[in-house]
């Protein structure tokens, strides 16, 4: 696999050390990122991305030293480095070196180090996925900084892929601290029922993806009902379809809840093409401009 990271004014490859032991982001956790794909010749919503991260860094209490608009232009820049057309995942990376306050638990907004990493990983094609029901939680927005895509949200989705792993499952449906369905452990979560698409609403305990809201507007556009609302889990066990939305797998088909066997329908497969032929029609669109 090729990586490539710009660090300090410049581009290098393989896995460069960046954190040390005294490092405020190493023992207190203060990394946000984001993660865009390019495949194709296109990186849909990549300026949406670039966006978010600043956002998840003012969040944590850091200061971004780039604007969105130079981060896009750094991560189309890492983007010629691989032969047209590649899959690639784009990962911007901020973090701080140090403390500040009496208690050196605060990061210093002043200094906030930027990475970026690109590197190669096929988009996931469409195919049998099982997902079961966690006993973990996403929390509220008073008990962690789910505003941002913060590194230090992710162990406990990790927890529900090793939970899911455990009964045989592919990924793990988390409910946020009420008990209302948030998310998957990896990506947003779609239902299908009656002809109808339906997605948690955002609460301030899960991200609202980019992925997931250009799903929904495509899907709306089209004249199909789109709903966001408070979903229970029953009505996941009930739906006549289920489906994700996320960055690094775009929009895939869940075949499996819990016990019972399900097929991608008519919903699912209308926002996937929906979303690949606006993909690669906004590119085509943006270079006639």
């Amino acid at each position: 696999m090729k990586a490539i990271h710009y660090l300090d004014g410049q581009w290098m490859e393989g896995n460069p050390p960046i954190l040390g032991p005294l490092s405020h982001a190493t023992w207190m956790a203060s990394v946000v990122f984001d993660g865009a794909r390019a495949f194709g010749g296109v990186a849909p919503d990549l300026d949406r991305h670039c966006e978010r991260i600043v956002q998840s860094t003012c969040a944590l209490g850091m200061k971004s030293m780039l604007t969105a608009g130079e981060i896009m232009e750094i991560a189309r820049e890492g983007i010629g480095h691989f032969p047209g057309g590649s899959e690639l995942y784009i990962r911007p990376m901020l973090w701080a070196e140090q403390g500040d306050g009496r208690y050196m638990v605060m990061p210093d907004p002043e200094s906030t180090r930027f990475c970026m990493t690109l590197f190669e990983v096929p988009l996931p094609k469409p195919g049998p996925t099982s997902v079961c029901l966690s006993s973990m939680r996403r929390p509220a927005p008073s008990m962690a900084p789910t505003l941002a895509k913060a590194s230090c949200l992710y162990p406990n989705s990790g927890r529900a892929l090793a939970e899911a792993a455990k009964r045989g499952f592919d990924n793990a449906v988390v409910l946020d601290f009420e008990g209302n369905v948030a998310e998957l452990a990896t990506a947003n979560i779609w239902i299908a029922k009656d002809g109808a698409a339906h997605t948690p609403a955002a609460n301030g305990t899960f991200l609202s993806g980019i992925t997931r809201y250009r799903v929904g507007k495509l899907l709306h556009d089209s004249g199909l009902d789109v709903h966001e609302r408070t979903i229970a889990w029953d009505e996941v066990l009930d739906a006549d379809e289920v489906f994700t939305t996320g960055n690094f797998s775009k929009v895939l088909p869940i075949t499996r809840v819990e016990d019972r066997d399900m097929q991608p329908g008519p919903v699912y497969r209308r926002a996937r093409e929906l979303y690949f032929d606006w993909a690669h029609g906004a590119a085509a669109k943006a270079k006639r401009a």
